[in-house]
C-alpha cells in the first residue's frame, strides 16, 4: 500500500498500528494470552521510512471511557501496546479518534503520555459533524449555512475535542485532525472557530467529492472555501476512502491544484513569513538603545514612512499660505528620531510644497546620533539640527509649530513624549500640530490554543510562577479566531491641552460570543490620526494595506474561560503609571470572575 501511494505522489501514509481484524483482548474473551504477534514486524520497513512516511493510527475499536470495566481495561491495555510499539518503531505520530463528548479517561491517559520529556506528537481525529447527524440526515435542518443555532454538546464535535484539549492542558504535542464528513457544512460562525485550533491536517473523504465533466474529482465551492482557509494555516491534507475515480493520483493532483491556485501574499504575510504566532516581547526605546538591525526592519516599511509624509506635507501646507511661503520657516520637531527616516520625510515634504523648514532631529541613542551625523553632513546641512539627548530632557532653544514622533508599539503607545513625561505644551507653540494626533487602541477576546501553549511552556525560576502570563506579547496573530469584533479602548489626544493631565486608564468592555468557544486572551490593535484623513491602522478592518511595521499585541488569560454563545463576556483594562514606569492589569468579571493580571506591575512594566 505504501508503495501504491507514494507512486501517486502522496507524501505519507495513515495506517493501523494494529490490524482492525486483530483485535487483543487482556482481560476477557477468546484472545487472551494468545502467543502469536499482535501486529507486522518492524522489518517491514526501513527505520527511516517508518520515521517519516507513517503515521500510525490507534484501533478503533478501543473504548477507554466505555460504562463496562472490562472493556475500558482491554482498552487502556491496547492503549499501552500500541504507543509503546510505535515508538519502537519511532512514528513521528499517532492519530487517535474521539467518539464522543466523554473522553475523560482517554484524556488522562493521553496526557500521562505526553507530560514526559517525549518529542512524540498525537494527532486527534475529530469528525466535522457527528455521526448520529449524518446518519439521521438531519444536516438541512440542524447545520444549514444559515443556521447559527448552538448544537448539544454530544452532538457538537469542536466540544468534543475543546473539553478533551482542554483536559490535557492544551499541550502543544496535541494536534487536531479534522475531517470534512459530510457534503453539508456548518454555519460560518461555526467553521471559522476550527481555525483557531491547533490544526495538523484535513482529512477529505473520497465521498464528499463530486465528478466535473471531465470525470475527475473536485470539491464543492463552500468545501473549497474552507479548504483554501486552511491551507493558510500550512497543513497537511489526507485523503481517505476507496478510489472513486479511476485513480488515486487524480485525488493528489486536484489539491495540489488548489494550492497553487491561491492569490499570492500581501507584503505583510510576506514580511512575517517564519513569524506567525511568534511571542515577542514589546521593544522598551525609552529604557534601551535599538540595534541597527531594528532600525533597518523598521525603515522597510513601504507604507508607514510614506503616510508620515503626506501628513507633514500637509500639515506645512496648512501652516503657511501660499503667499507667505517665501518668507517663512516653520520649525518642525522629529523626537525619537532614530536614523533618520521621519526627518528625511520632511525634508521631502518641505521641498514638495515649498515651505522653508528648520527641522530639531532629537535621538537619546548614541549610536543612531553617529548616522543622524553623518546624514547631516552628506545631505541634510543646515536645514537640520541633530540633539544628541533624551527628549524629556532638552531645553529646546524655541517652541515647535509641528511636532513629529514615531509610535513603537502597537497598543502601548506611550512612548509619544507627552505619555513620556515631557509636556508638549512646553515644547509646542499654542496652535502647534502634534503628528501623530490622535491614537486609539482596540481589543478583542480571541481563542489560541496555540499560544496558549506557548506561554505555558515558559519557565522563569527568578520571576512570579504567574509572570508569563501576566505580559503582553507581540505577536504576528495566525492561527486564532476572533470571538467578534473588536472594540475601542484607550484613546489619546496630541498635544493635550487638559490644565491637569493624567494619562491613567480604565475601561470595561463587554462582548457577545458569536459561538461557543474558549478565550485564551485579549488581541490588541490600534490605528492613529497622523493629520487630519492621513491615518495609520492595524486594526483588521481598517489595516493599512502593506504596512508591515507593527504587529498585534496579546494579552494573555492564566486560566482558558469557556463561553457559551450569545454569552456576555467583560474585559476589564487598566493603564496605569508612575514617573517611572507604565504597565497594563486586566481581567475578566463575566460570564466568570478571573483573577487580575500583573497587579502593580509584578510580571511587566514599560519603563520610562
Amino acid at each position: 500500500m505504501l508503495k501504491v501511494v507514494l507512486c501517486r505522489s502522496y507524501e505519507f501514509i495513515c495506517a493501523p498500528i494494529v490490524h482492525q481484524r486483530y483485535r487483543q483482548e487482556f482481560w476477557h474473551g477468546k484472545a487472551k494470552g494468545r502467543a502469536e504477534p499482535f501486529t507486522r514486524p518492524d522489518l517491514s520497513l526501513s527505520s527511516q521510512d517508518w520515521g517519516n512516511l507513517v503515521v500510525g493510527r490507534i484501533s478503533s475499536w478501543v473504548d477507554m471511557d466505555s460504562p463496562l470495566d472490562n472493556v475500558r481495561r482491554d482498552a487502556e491495555k491496547v492503549l499501552e501496546q500500541e504507543f509503546a510499539y510505535s515508538g519502537h518503531l519511532g512514528l513521528p505520530s499517532i492519530l487517535l479518534s474521539l467518539r464522543s463528548v466523554n473522553s475523560q479517561n482517554l484524556a488522562r491517559f493521553v496526557y500521562s503520555k505526553i507530560l514526559p520529556a517525549s518529542q512524540k506528537l498525537i494527532w486527534v481525529h475529530v469528525p466535522l459533524h457527528a455521526p448520529e447527524l449524518v446518519a439521521q440526515k438531519l444536516m438541512a435542518s440542524s447545520l444549514d449555512e444559515e443556521d447559527d443555532q448552538e448544537l448539544p454538546a454530544d452532538l457538537d464535535t469542536w466540544e468534543w475535542w475543546s473539553r478533551f484539549h482542554r483536559s490535557c492542558d492544551s499541550d502543544k504535542k496535541l494536534s487536531l485532525v479534522l475531517e470534512l464528513n459530510s457534503a453539508d457544512l456548518p454555519s460560518h460562525t461555526q467553521m471559522m472557530r476550527w481555525l483557531g485550533e491547533p490544526l495538523a491536517a484535513v482529512v477529505l473523504p473520497t465521498h464528499i467529492f463530486m465528478t466535473n465533466k471531465h470525470g475527475c474529482p473536485v470539491l464543492s465551492r463552500p468545501h473549497q472555501a474552507f479548504v483554501n482557509l486552511l491551507y493558510r494555516l500550512d497543513i497537511q491534507v489526507m485523503i481517505k476512502g476507496c478510489d472513486r475515480h479511476n485513480n488515486l493520483r487524480y485525488y493528489q493532483q486536484y489539491m495540489e491544484h488548489l494550492w497553487n491556485s491561491q492569490p499570492p501574499d500581501d507584503p505583510l504575510t510576506r514580511f512575517a513569513r517564519g513569524f506567525e504566532d511568534f511571542l515577542q516581547v514589546p521593544l522598551q526605546p525609552l529604557m534601551d538603545n535599538l540595534e541597527s538591525s531594528t532600525y533597518e526592519i523598521f525603515e522597510k516599511d513601504p507604507i508607514k514612512y510614506s503616510k508620515y509624509q503626506e501628513a507633514i506635507h500637509r500639515a506645512l501646507e496648512d501652516r503657511v499660505p501660499v503667499e507667505r511661503r517665501g518668507d517663512t520657516v516653520v520649525t518642525v520637531m522629529v523626537v525619537g528620531a532614530g536614523r533618520g527616516p521621519l526627518v528625511r520625510a520632511t525634508l521631502i515634504a518641505s521641498e514638495i510644497c515649498g515651505v522653508n523648514v528648520r527641522v530639531y532631529a532629537v535621538e537619546k541613542n548614541p549610536n543612531a546620533i553617529v548616522t543622524l551625523y553623518s546624514e547631516k553632513r552628506d545631505y541634510w546641512g543646515s536645514k537640520v539640527t541633530v540633539v544628541a539627548c533624551d527628549m524629556r530632557e532638552w531645553d529646546p532653544p524655541e517652541k515647535a509649530d509641528i511636532l513629529v514622533s514615531e509610535l513603537l508599539d502597537p497598543l502601548e503607545t506611550t512612548n509619544f513624549p507627552q505619555s513620556a513625561s515631557m509636556e508638549p505644551r512646553s515644547v509646542v507653540t499654542e496652535d502647534g500640530i502634534s503628528i501623530p494626533a490622535s491614537y486609539t487602541s482596540y481589543i478583542c477576546p480571541i481563542q489560541s490554543p496555540k499560544l496558549y501553549g506557548d506561554i505555558s511552556t515558559m519557565r522563569d525560576k527568578d520571576k512570579h510562577p504567574m509572570s508569563n502570563f501576566e505580559m503582553p506579547y507581540v505577536v504576528r496573530l495566525h492561527n486564532h479566531t476572533q470571538l467578534c469584533e473588536p472594540q475601542a479602548l484607550f484613546t489619546f489626544h496630541h498635544p493635550n491641552r487638559e490644565p491637569v493631565i493624567d494619562n491613567n486608564r480604565y475601561k470595561s468592555a463587554q462582548f457577545t460570543a458569536s459561538f461557543k468557544c474558549t478565550i485564551h486572551g485579549f488581541a490588541g490593535y490600534f490605528d492613529t490620526q497622523l493629520y487630519k484623513d492621513v491615518q495609520l491602522s492595524i486594526l483588521p478592518s481598517t489595516h493599512s494595506p502593506g504596512m508591515f511595521s507593527w504587529f498585534p499585541i496579546f494579552f494573555p488569560l492564566r486560566e482558558p474561560v469557556y463561553v457559551r454563545q450569545g454569552e456576555v463576556v467583560t474585559a476589564n483594562f487598566w493603564r496605569l503609571a508612575t514617573h517611572r514606569k507604565v504597565w497594563y492589569e486586566w481581567n475578566i468579571s463575566s460570564p466568570l470572575v478571573v483573577p487580575i493580571h500583573n497587579p502593580t506591575g509584578r510580571s511587566y512594566t514599560i519603563g520610562l
